[in-house]
């Protein structure tokens, strides 16, 4: 049999979505996230630059910010992209990505993930994915085809039907 027909099918009668819709929603997420990064680089940070280094004259560039700034900023990304995804599971299960490539977000009681899943899954899926992508390619061996960070958190993430 092939395995990609024969998907496990969990709470919602949906089949649980593949590793390459996954990744395929992650690229299309960053795009916006790219842009909220531009945009808090232009509203926050750059203001932020001006009132510590003022305007640059001539040739001379911007020296860096000081490492506890850099923190602070580097915080304020990470919060950000939690944010995203947080508000985005909470509300409907679904990021822009997720909605573009049919896939939906929910626990595995097939009820929308609860603020302790989201969390936790914003916490631990970096790390899955940083790990050289273990952790997502559990799926292609786990027997419910969920990734890792489904697994640790109770949720899955399903392939929803087309809309006719």
């Amino acid at each position: 049999m092939n395995h990609l027909k024969d998907r496990i099918r969990h709470s919602s009668n949906n089949p649980v979505a593949g590793l390459t819709r996954r990744l395929a929603a992650m690229i299309y997420d960053s795009f916006l996230l790219f842009s909220i990064w531009i945009a808090l680089g232009a509203f926050i940070i750059s203001p932020i630059r001006f009132s510590i280094y003022g305007l640059p004259e001539g040739n001379d560039s911007w020296s860096g910010f000081p490492f506890i700034i850099q923190i602070l900023l580097t915080c304020l990304i990470v919060v950000t992209l939690a944010g995203y995804y947080f508000i985005c599971w909470r509300k409907q299960g679904q990021s822009l990505g997720m909605k573009a490539w049919r896939l939906k977000l929910q626990s595995t009681n097939g009820e929308l993930a609860s603020p302790k899943q989201c969390i936790q899954r914003s916490i631990i899926a970096p790390f899955c994915l940083g790990f050289l992508g273990l952790g997502y390619l559990w799926c292609l061996v786990s027997s419910s085809r969920g990734c890792l960070h489904d697994q640790i958190t109770d949720t899955e993430v399903i392939l929803i039907a087309k809309e006719k």
